[in-house]
C-alpha cells in the first residue's frame, strides 16, 4: 500500500509558544529550495499560523490555540486551471512550483483554506511545504514537529488506510470538512476551537461553609435524551465539552448519594457556558424541611 505524508495536530497540547511558526521562518526567509519553493522575504508572514478561541468565563474560561497551515488536501482547488503550477505528490504532498508560478497571483484566491500567501519580492504564491525538501533528504519529521516543545505535532507517512483507523480511534477531524478538499492535516481536540461547553463548580454546605463536592453525578439532558454524563473532580468541578455550536436549552441534573438531586435549565451561549455554583442540600435537611 502506498504511504502518504499526514499531519496531527493536538489543540489541547499548543500552549501558543510560536516555536512551529519562528522554525518555519527560520527554515524559508533567505532560503531557495530549488524545486520545492522560493525564499521568503524577510517581511514574511509565517506560512504556519496559530488561531485563537476564547471561550466560557471566570474560572472556567478555556483559551485554546490552532496551528493552521496548508491542508494538502487530496482534491486541491489550488490545483484546478493551475496548467501544472501546484503538483499533488504521490506520497500526499502539495507543492507549488516556483517557476510555473511564477506571477500566478490567482492562485492565491483558489484556496479556501486561506492557505497561500503571495510573495511580493519574489512575485510567486507560496504554501508551507510539509518541509518537503527535508523529508525527501531523509528527515522523519518537518521542523515544527522538531521545535515543538509540547508535542503538538505528529507527522506520519501511513497508508490511507492506516490515516482513517487513527482518525477513528483517536477521534481526529478536519478543518472546513465541508468544503470536500479532503485535507491531510488533521486535528486532536478540535472542539475546543469550533463547539461549545458547558462547566460549573459544585459545592455543599457543611456546618455554614461551603465545601466542594467531588464524585457528584452530572447528567446533560437535551429534549429529555442524554447527551453526556461525567463526574466532579476533587474540586467539584465539571464539563462537558465538544456540544454543538447553537444556542440551545439544556436540562442538568446533579445526583449524589449524600445529597438531594438538584435539576435546572441551562442555555449555552456563545463558546462556552459557566455555572460558578450548585449547592446541594444534604438529603436529610432537605427531608426534614
Amino acid at each position: 500500500m502506498m504511504e502518504k505524508w499526514n499531519l496531527v495536530v493536538d489543540v489541547a497540547q499548543c500552549n501558543n509558544c510560536a516555536n512551529c511558526t519562528l522554525a518555519s521562518l527560520d527554515e524559508h526567509v533567505g532560503n531557495d529550495f530549488p524545486g520545492y519553493a522560493a525564499a521568503q522575504s524577510k517581511d514574511a508572514k509565517p506560512l504556519i499560523d496559530i488561531r485563537r478561541n476564547v471561550r466560557g468565563t471566570d474560572e472556567h474560561m478555556d483559551i485554546s490555540y490552532m496551528p493552521t497551515m496548508c491542508n494538502h488536501c487530496d482534491r486541491p482547488r489550488c490545483a484546478e486551471g493551475a496548467d501544472g503550477a501546484v503538483v499533488k505528490r504521490a506520497d500526499g504532498i502539495v507543492l507549488i512550483d516556483p517557476y510555473k508560478a511564477k506571477g500566478r497571483r490567482d492562485l492565491v484566491g483558489k484556496c479556501p483554506h486561506g492557505a497561500i500567501q503571495w510573495n511580493e519580492e519574489q512575485q510567486l504564491p507560496q504554501i508551507w511545504i510539509f518541509d518537503a525538501h527535508l523529508l525527501d533528504a531523509g528527515w522523519q519529521e518537518p521542523r515544527c514537529q522538531q521545535a515543538c516543545p509540547t508535542g503538538a505535532f505528529r507527522a506520519l507517512k501511513v497508508s490511507d488506510e492506516h490515516m482513517q483507523a487513527l482518525v477513528r480511534e483517536e477521534k481526529l477531524e478536519v478543518s472546513r470538512a465541508d468544503l470536500g478538499t479532503a485535507p491531510r492535516v488533521y486535528y486532536k481536540n478540535l472542539q475546543r476551537m469550533n463547539r461549545r461547553f458547558i462547566a460549573g463548580s459544585v459545592v455543599t454546605m457543611n456546618g455554614g461553609t461551603q465545601d466542594c463536592l467531588p464524585g457528584c453525578t452530572v447528567t446533560l439532558l437535551l429534549n429529555g435524551a442524554q447527551v453526556a454524563r461525567t463526574l466532579t473532580d476533587w474540586f467539584g468541578d465539571f464539563k462537558i465539552d465538544g456540544l454543538p455550536d447553537q444556542s440551545l436549552s439544556y436540562t442538568l441534573v446533579l445526583e449524589h448519594a449524600e445529597h438531594a438531586s438538584v435539576q435546572m435549565t441551562v442555555q449555552t451561549d456563545t463558546g462556552g457556558t459557566s455555572i460558578d455554583i450548585v449547592a446541594l442540600i444534604p438529603a436529610a435537611i432537605q427531608a426534614a424541611a
